[in-house]
């Protein structure tokens, strides 16, 4: 079967018929491609085009729209994801991959109590996630938010589901100096809801701290489970994904 090359054009919402740089460099030199090729593209925001090569030099990579389609996705409502940044960002890179593949609208980094990275340049994970969007054959490119404070993070409205995920037992937390009881969390498969908007809080290496579990749970996020097993960060990141994914895919 032969591959389908799909090329990233953001900017034909704008009315734009060029390759970005990196795109018409890879279709150009690397692929060979020339004048009258044909070329598929997304917009990163739901659709697909049948398109043409115009020019194709050095610098400039031009095209002609053939014909219009529009994707849809294998998920009902949204999948988002608010992780503290792992202090190798190769496992960070590696989730953003593979959460890409799977499916999901918006992956949000936390800067925690206890987070070991709190600087984070998130160019080179658009540029994960762009890759993964186009090989995964989607096309609808996840959204990538910057480094934001735990506390600003969970002030911020949210019309959906809310859960944050711990790993604190009754006999570590008990009920705390405000009287709120971190204990009793339920595995976040049995939870979720099949459509609307759901939302998932993953700590960083050394877990959210007893406060920041407080503080999300009075404001609305319901402690939950990833299972039994002891999770790294960006596997339970990456199970929280998949388990939405799995709650909100789309019935064939």
């Amino acid at each position: 079967m032969k591959e389908t090359h799909i090329f990233y054009a953001p900017q034909i919402a704008e009315g734009s018929n060029e390759l970005p740089a990196d795109e018409a460099g890879h279709a150009v030199r690397v692929l060979r491609m020339r004048e009258g090729d044909a070329l598929t593209l997304t917009d990163g925001i739901g659709h697909f085009y049948d398109a043409h090569i115009t020019v194709a030099s050095a610098k400039h990579c031009t095209f002609a729209i053939d014909h219009e389609w529009n994707d849809h996705k294998l998920w009902q409502g949204s999948i988002n994801l608010a992780v503290a940044p792992t202090k190798n960002m190769d496992r960070m890179e590696w989730f953003a991959e593979k959460a890409t593949e799977i499916g999901v609208d918006k992956i949000s980094l936390l800067n925690c109590a206890n987070s070991e990275r709190r600087v984070v340049k998130t160019e080179r994970l658009e540029k994960i996630v762009v890759s993964a969007m186009k090989q995964s054959h989607k096309a609808f490119k996840p959204e990538i938010e910057p480094l934001t404070s735990f506390e600003d993070f969970i002030n911020k409205p949210f019309d959906g589901q809310k859960f944050i995920a711990h790993c604190y037992t009754p006999e570590e937390t008990g009920d705390n100096q405000d009287g709120i009881h971190l204990s009793g969390r339920n595995f976040l498969g049995e939870l979720l809801n099949s459509d609307g908007e759901s939302l998932v809080l993953i700590g960083p290496e050394g877990d959210f701290s007893i406060s920041e579990v407080d503080k999300a749970i009075r404001n609305g996020f319901q402690p939950i489970s990833l299972g039994e097993s002891r999770l790294r960060t960006e596997t339970a990141a990456l199970v929280a994904v998949h388990l939405m994914y799995l709650a909100k895919r789309t019935k064939a």
